[in-house]
């Protein structure tokens, strides 16, 4: 999708879970000219599809290979253990890594948090995607722990989760090939930054309209021995003949 009368766009890709509609938004306002093509992908094949040239910027989860990239970390989520509504988890707020320690645990081949230990035991299959695992967890075949953003995005009535307070974070951050940095990259860096529409490192501000000079208060006109003419009409004041 490009506009009729610039040819431009800028297409954005996103990983699950995050969503960009504050930020595109924001760009619909400042940008009208120039529309937003989303491109969703799958976390693991977020970077490749950057360096491809498959899209201009996008949202990814770290850590990923940042060679040839520019990355701008953004914020942090919170690890969750996704589990049936019936399970012992639900009645806690939080759990730790060792409470879990006697559950089968799915480790779906596309999970982006990096693990020390993996809680629980290892299940008896790795899904292909957390989606798979999400099913397997409905199921009662394990638990599954995922991103905040995940467990909301997979959301189930038969399913809820619980923080794991001592687990691995995932972080999400703006990732673009470094050497394709343009000035629409640069626009909505900007944006994910919070800077305002007239900041120097977003587009060009318009030139502030200049206020009217103000009006310089007319002084009488002077003669020229120095002293001030006296209006037509008046008459000096003199000494009256006696």
């Amino acid at each position: 999708m490009t506009d009729g009368e610039t040819g431009r766009t800028f297409r954005l890709a996103y990983v699950p879970g995050v969503t960009p509609a504050k930020w595109v938004n924001v760009w619909i306002e400042r940008t009208p000219d120039v529309p937003v093509t989303l491109v969703a992908v799958p976390a693991a094949e977020a970077v490749a599809l950057l360096r491809s040239g498959g899209a201009d910027a996008g949202f990814v989860r770290l850590p990923v290979d940042r060679d040839g990239l520019s990355v701008i970390p953004l914020y942090v989520e919170t690890t969750v253990v996704m589990v049936p509504k019936d399970h012992a988890v639900a009645a806690a707020d939080e759990v730790t890594i060792a409470d879990l320690a006697d559950d089968e645990a799915f480790h779906p081949l596309d999970d982006i948090v990096e693990w020390t230990v993996r809680p629980g035991l290892p299940a008896f299959t790795r899904p292909a995607t957390t989606a798979e695992a999400v099913e397997l967890v409905a199921s009662g075949a394990g638990i599954l722990p995922v991103p905040l953003s995940l467990a909301r995005l997979h959301h189930r009535r038969d399913l809820t989760y619980r923080p794991v307070s001592d687990a691995p974070q995932s972080q999400v951050a703006l990732a673009w090939p470094t050497d394709a940095t343009t000035d629409l990259v640069e626009d909505f860096i900007g944006i994910v930054r919070g800077r305002t529409a007239n900041s120097s490192r977003g587009r060009t501000p318009a030139t502030p309209v200049k206020k009217p000079a103000q009006r310089q208060a007319q002084k009488p006109a002077q003669n020229g021995s120095g002293r001030r003419a006296v209006p037509s009409g008046r008459k000096k004041k003199g000494n009256r003949p006696r």
